[in-house]
């Protein structure tokens, strides 16, 4: 396995990626509930955006795992590709043939987007904290057992 020194994020990164991610589902999510649709239609796209959060944070864990070294299955790899994939292209398809104006649609498909796109940042951010956490501790382990804890650390 090779070795990864991953960095902490900063804590700036860290706090955008969750304002984006509350931001664009939260947007997403007042304008369901404030559209004039019926409710099954409410219910396809607020599953839609729960559906495409998993599978984009499916998708960066496995490939992140791949990338790492750490056993990922091609099966579980190209399902979390084809649920991604498919999540966008049942939301384009429902936004095209939806009755909604065409403003609607850009303001759906763009909060959709930045959710998306947030929360596999969301992802990558507490990935590399706990990996950077990590990378510490055997850090101090490797100064303890050499006798250079006491020097390093003050």
């Amino acid at each position: 396995m090779e070795t990864n020194h991953t960095s902490k994020p900063s804590p700036a990164f860290v706090g955008a990626s969750w304002f984006a991610l509350l931001l664009g589902a939260l947007a997403y999510l007042v304008g369901l509930w404030n559209a004039q649709m019926q409710l099954n239609e409410k219910g396809y796209y607020f599953t839609l955006l729960l559906y495409g959060l998993f599978a984009a944070i499916s998708v960066q864990k496995s490939v992140r795992d791949r990338q790492e070294g750490i056993a990922v299955t091609s099966l579980y790899y190209g399902l979390s590709w084809f649920a991604t994939i498919s999540a966008l292209l049942l939301l384009f398809i429902g936004l095209w043939n939806s009755g909604l104006t065409l403003s609607e649609k850009g303001f759906y498909g763009m909060a959709y987007a930045l959710s998306l796109f947030a929360a596999i940042a969301v992802q990558k951010n507490t990935c590399d904290s706990l990996q950077a956490q990590d990378n510490g501790r055997e850090r101090s382990v490797r100064l303890f057992q050499r006798g250079e804890a006491s020097e390093s650390e003050g």
